[in-house]
């Protein structure tokens, strides 16, 4: 059984009733879990798995797949003041996208994890803004080792990881001084 903090980054159905849920953790980098029954109004985890959230997850190892079964989780970050702005879910999930761009499953990068927590964060209780992705980016940059030059922590994030994530555009645009007039 393996134990550790981690964030949801992404979930996906996989049955009428259960979830592949893409986690970023601490201790173990990307690791993809099954949530049995998970889709169920009186599942065990009933609650406990949307993007953003954060806590205590245990899982089994799985010998023949990827996927492996999720047993407990202990929700301590809730971040529910993501959910109240559109702009604020773009962006988290923007910074999730990165970090599954970014980090190869199953290795493990504490100061990535803590890169991700500290903005998910950061958007929960602050509006987002063109600063704060920058900001991410730059950082993100810096601990992969690819930053060249701090003013152009976007290009070298798209020469290190092939791409980035197409809604950056729609961030950019929404995120901009002139949006907020139009």
């Amino acid at each position: 059984m393996q134990s550790t903090e981690a964030i949801v980054i992404r979930l996906t159905p996989l049955t009428e009733t259960s979830l592949i849920v893409h986690w970023f953790t601490e201790t173990y980098g990307l690791v993809k879990t099954v949530a049995k029954g998970a889709r169920r109004s009186k599942s065990k985890f009933n609650g406990q798995l949307d993007l953003f959230f954060g806590g205590e997850i245990s899982y089994a190892l799985s010998r023949s797949s990827e996927l492996h079964p999720l047993r407990e989780v202990a929700i301590r970050q809730w971040r529910e003041g993501l959910r109240k702005n559109y702009t604020s879910t773009l962006l988290a999930a923007y910074c999730c996208q990165l970090m599954e761009m970014a980090v190869e499953p199953g290795h493990p990068e504490p100061g990535l994890h803590n890169l991700l927590k500290r903005a998910l964060d950061h958007l929960d209780a602050t509006p987002p803004g063109l600063r704060a992705l920058r900001h991410f980016e730059s950082e993100l940059a810096r601990l992969l080792g690819v930053l060249q030059d701090p003013s152009r922590a976007e290009s070298s994030l798209r020469d290190a990881l092939g791409a980035l994530p197409a809604s950056r555009r729609e961030l950019i645009e929404r995120l901009s001084p002139a949006s907020d007039f139009g």
